[in-house]
């Protein structure tokens, strides 16, 4: 018989009573629905669904998922579709992995100004990297946004993935990087980025579109702020950067890492015991080095939803030449130059993955498994048995 391991949905539902009564009067909608969505996720109370292959008539029952963004449960399945759908963005050229950070002295104003503050983030790494570009060649860049650290702390900063080239100014031709390493220079992608960032702050701050709760009130005055931001333009930023690397393979692969990554995922949980949950991290202060730290379970779950996005905030955006709108026209454009034809996405995710995406009958390996009816009742019914539930035609 398999062990359980420990998920996320456990620390919530063992401690959601004790952590409501500590910290609910502060929690959004929003939160609560991702504490509710997390703690029910593949249970009964969401309802079951039965599956028959349409080959061999092989049945079975399985729980819904909740198909919240910020379930570690139900990322790896969303993560392999939007990759499929991906693969025809990608080109046979090196790509280079960019990281954006911004100061921890922003992090509260951040926290409670979500919805703006990670657009203008968004913003000003793209303008840098576009303007920074702008010369000599048409760039293109995949930008994700994550909100936390290993700890779980609060620690905005954008992952971006920059293919090594673009296009020339007239459209003639791809134009590669001749440096073997990191084709826009770092320091130069810091300040802009800082200036960028921090002229985009006080434009905000002049349309009174932040708010300053709680101990964010001193910040309000005018003083105050420019004080801050005067401070934070005499620090230098921290730009990451790695060298170009691989072609489209190694390109999914990094995709997978960053696209759909929720603040911990469960295979990082060890334990939960006395209300003290242990769960693996590695020390960016200590080179990266792996450790295992033990929080209360309460603050585990308060650290958890401090990354909880505003409803509808997309978390993943595409500039420059893989911007939406002109996407397939550019693209098509690069493939002409390069010589190159679209990636295959079925050779670039593992079989299990295929498998899992195409829904493969599991006995007779042939067949493909199809929803064919759906159930509220909270008590799970064994295959082959009738199920009172409201069937449909899954042809």
């Amino acid at each position: 018989m398999n062990r359980h391991r420990l998920e996320v949905a456990d620390v919530f539902n063992a401690h959601q009573h004790e952590f409501l009564q500590r910290c609910g009067h502060a929690l959004s909608d929003q939160q609560r629905k991702v504490l509710r969505d997390i703690g029910l996720c593949r249970t009964a109370e969401l309802g079951t669904h039965l599956e028959r292959c349409d080959r061999c008539s092989y049945e079975t029952v399985a729980y819904d998922s909740c198909r919240n963004r910020h379930c570690p449960k139900c990322q790896s399945s969303a993560r392999d579709r939007w990759l499929l759908k991906q693969a025809s963005s990608l080109l046979p050229v090196p790509y280079a992995h960019v990281v954006f950070t911004v100061p921890e002295q922003l992090a509260p104003l951040a926290l409670r100004n979500q919805r703006l503050f990670y657009s203008l983030l968004f913003r000003a790494a793209s303008e840098t990297l576009l303007e920074i570009a702008a010369d000599p060649r048409h760039l293109g860049a995949l930008a994700v946004l994550h909100t936390w650290s290993q700890n779980l702390r609060h620690h905005p900063h954008l992952h971006c993935l920059v293919p090594a080239g673009g296009l020339a100014l007239d459209n003639s031709r791809w134009i590669a990087t001749r440096r073997r390493g990191f084709f826009l220079p770092v320091r130069v992608l810091s300040r802009m980025f800082r200036g960028k960032l921090l002229a985009f702050l006080k434009q905000s701050y002049r349309r009174n579109e932040l708010c300053f709760p709680g101990k964010l009130a001193e910040l309000s005055t005018r003083r105050a702020f420019h004080t801050l931001l005067g401070a934070l333009r005499r620090t230098e930023w921290v730009v990451y950067s790695k060298p170009p690397f691989g072609g489209p393979e190694h390109v999914l692969k990094y995709l997978a890492r960053y696209t759909h990554r929720v603040a911990i995922s469960n295979g990082r949980l060890l334990s939960l015991d006395s209300g003290q949950v242990r769960f693996r991290w590695r020390d960016s202060r200590h080179n990266n080095r792996s450790s295992v730290m033990k929080l209360g379970a309460v603050e585990f779950i308060r650290r958890f939803l401090l990354h909880v996005l505003p409803a509808g905030f997309v978390k993943i955006r595409h500039f420059g030449l893989l911007a939406n709108r002109n996407r397939r026209q550019a693209l098509a454009l690069c493939r002409l130059h390069l010589c190159a034809t679209a990636v295959d996405p079925s050779t670039l995710l593992t079989e299990q993955q295929n498998s899992a995406l195409s829904r493969s009958c599991p006995q007779c390996k042939c067949g493909t498994l199809h929803v064919v009816a759906r159930c509220s009742a909270v008590k799970l019914p064994s295959p082959n048995i009738a199920l009172h539930c409201a069937a449909f035609d899954s042809s």
